[in-house]
């Protein structure tokens, strides 16, 4: 009797237990925290940048305890990290407080040394001087006296008073300014700003450093207008005269420069307004044609 073989019964595979792939860490956070940090740490004491520091002291706050959040989770490995971040966040956010009043206070401080700049190089009105009348030749000059001293021409006012011909300027630092009469001037053939028709007039403008400091007068502006209407004149720019005044005026020194202007033929006055520089008032002279 044959028997059939039978194929032995299949078993089923044997498998061990489902080990899951390991977790990507996200540590990202806690590391931008720590460079935010730092960098906020650093910044944040520097005047003018103090903005920069705490704004990243800021964000590296918030992304550190995010990152903490995620390494209690088990989502990160860098919880140090991120809590240094976090840490170097309030550090840098502190640093910015420091560092906004350091900025304000040198603001302050620099304003003050403005104002004080200001206030002792004769921004003030000027006083007058009415007894250098050297070359003065205008008969509206005892009139001009009387309007500047009844405006007060020792002070308040600074452009207000007008002066004549020959007097004298005086600021708080010491800085004298005298204007010449206006005499007839002849240009010539080459002369720049004269129209034909018109008359010109030359003027010569001393300026004395009696001070102790330096006077820089490439600052130093003069502009005129003529007759009753006060229409422009023009400066007149000639061989000699035009060129303004140039370089620096010694403590004790003087400077004479020569400007001529062109007026209309029946003006009957000039008005001449030096202006010795930004932190000083122009000052008004009225000269007779």
């Amino acid at each position: 009797m044959s028997h059939s073989m039978q194929p032995p019964h299949d078993t089923a595979p044997q498998h061990g237990a489902y080990v899951p792939p390991p977790q990507h860490m996200r540590n990202g956070l806690g590391t931008a925290a720590l460079v935010l940090g730092i960098i906020g740490a650093i910044t944040g004491w520097i005047p003018f940048i103090f903005f920069l520091g705490g704004g990243l002291g800021l964000l590296a706050l918030i992304l550190g305890l995010v990152g903490r959040g995620r390494s209690k989770r088990g989502e990160a490995s860098n919880k140090g990290v991120a809590t240094a971040g976090a840490v170097l966040g309030l550090v840098a956010m502190v640093a910015a407080t420091v560092g906004m009043v350091a900025s304000f206070n040198a603001v302050d401080e620099g304003l003050k040394e403005f104002d004080k700049a200001t206030s002792s190089t004769g921004t003030k009105a000027p006083t007058t001087d009415t007894g250098t009348g050297a070359d003065s030749g205008d008969t509206s000059k005892s009139k001009n006296k009387k309007k500047s001293k009844a405006k007060g021409g020792s002070g308040g006012g600074g452009s207000s008073d007008v002066l004549a011909a020959g007097e004298t300027t005086t600021y708080k630092d010491d800085l004298k300014i005298t204007v010449s009469a206006a005499k007839k001037f002849s240009p010539s053939e080459y002369a720049i700003g004269h129209t034909v028709g018109n008359k010109a007039y030359q003027v010569t403008v001393t300026v004395e450093n009696a001070g102790d400091k330096k006077f820089e007068s490439a600052l130093l502006t003069a502009d005129a207008r003529a007759g009753d209407d006060g229409v422009t004149a023009e400066q007149i720019f000639d061989d000699k005269v035009g060129a303004g005044f140039t370089g620096t005026i010694l403590p004790g020194k003087k400077a004479t420069v020569q400007y001529a202007f062109d007026a209309p033929a029946a003006a009957k006055n000039l008005t001449l307004e030096v202006s010795p520089g930004f932190l000083h008032d122009p000052v008004l002279w009225e000269l007779a044609l």
